[in-house]
């Protein structure tokens, strides 16, 4: 279930001795954590609330708390967070856990405790006992990226039941310059919301103003110059991502990882693929897939291998050469200007 749904639950029934949280989004994890602690009574919450975090402390002395009566309530709530063990990198930790521990607790879980795990990981290891035990046992809640129709209805419903509104354009600029990341919006809903704390309406132009683009949204618009060979603004966008103190090596590196994307995003969606299987597929949030799928239709695979490769050789120029970073630029829009030119001849 998603947190809205478990929000409603919650007022309705009482609740499960066991959930399992898992997902990365931190603005949802949150929402989860405030839920729960809804439950226990904030007087009570110093005595019958604990909290661990299992890369730091023992799996042991957690559940120990969980199996502990309430003091003077009628609930306990033991959150326990990070559970890396139940993952595949587990070990990896500080403090080695022992998920029979856990096995124990999930057979006989104690009546009159909460016990919310927050695993905040794209998923657990499933060839795990215990994991498979926990996925029987637990109510699950996700707290996966949301996409991009999902974050847009969170995030204008946020702002209409706080009084505010989104001007024609607006919301589309916030999802642009977020790459619709959920916590990331909500995170500047915020700002915007005392910058217009007489107006109500948020406009395009406070966006602008106040969110920042990340650099995966700067080089994003300048994949799609490279793409057109348009030499002019290519080196114009690459010079603005240096004059904002972007390092070189880090620039090339995402519009390498961009490339590599849209190169997957080509023979993947080829093969007949639907954006939310290339999604799950490659790992990335829906709206890097949509963004690809967009823009991949009007270049060739061709097109997308020569740039790829001709910034794996930038990439190696700079760590090897002393030539400036815009220099080899230059000299790879030229490069691949050429090679487009080449292409549609030979076609």
């Amino acid at each position: 279930m998603d947190a809205v749904t478990l929000q409603s639950q919650l007022k309705n029934a009482p609740a499960a001795p066991v959930y399992l949280v898992i997902g990365p989004q931190q603005m949802i994890i949150q929402k989860v954590r405030e839920t729960f602690l809804k439950l226990i009574p904030q007087e009570e919450q110093v005595m019958n609330v604990g909290s661990y975090d299992l890369e730091e402390e023992g799996l042991g002395q957690a559940l120990d708390d969980a199996m502990s009566a309430p003091f003077f309530g009628e609930k306990r709530l033991v959150f326990l967070n990070k559970p890396n063990f139940l993952t595949t990198n587990g070990g990896k930790t500080k403090i080695k856990q022992d998920p029979e521990l856990l096995a124990q607790y999930l057979n006989h879980p104690q009546p009159s405790t909460i016990l919310v795990i927050i695993a905040p990981y794209e998923k657990l290891d499933g060839r795990k006992k215990v994991v498979k035990q926990l996925k029987k046992n637990a109510v699950e809640v996700t707290a996966q990226p949301l996409t991009e129709q999902a974050a847009r209805a969170a995030v204008e419903q946020n702002v209409l039941n706080s009084g505010y509104q989104f001007a024609d354009g607006a919301l589309t600029e916030l999802v642009k310059r977020t790459n619709a990341d959920y916590s990331s919006m909500i995170a500047n809903i915020q700002k915007l919301m005392l910058l217009e704390y007489e107006n109500k309406i948020i406009s395009v132009e406070d966006i602008q103003s106040l969110v920042p683009q990340t650099l995966d949204s700067n080089v994003f618009d300048l994949v799609n110059a490279v793409l057109q060979h348009q030499q002019e603004r290519s080196i114009s966008l690459y010079r603005q991502l240096l004059e904002s103190q972007q390092q070189p090596l880090q620039i090339n590196a995402v519009l390498v990882s961009q490339f590599r994307l849209l190169l997957q995003v080509k023979i993947l969606s080829a093969r007949g693929l639907s954006q939310g299987t290339l999604a799950n597929k490659l790992q990335v949030h829906p709206y890097r897939v949509k963004l690809g799928l967009q823009t991949v239709r009007n270049f060739s695979l061709t097109d997308l291998i020569n740039a790829y490769l001709g910034l794996i050789r930038v990439e190696k120029a700079l760590k090897t050469t002393s030539r400036s970073p815009e220099l080899l630029f230059q000299l790879f829009m030229l490069q691949y200007s050429q090679q487009v030119k080449a292409s549609k001849k030979a076609d």
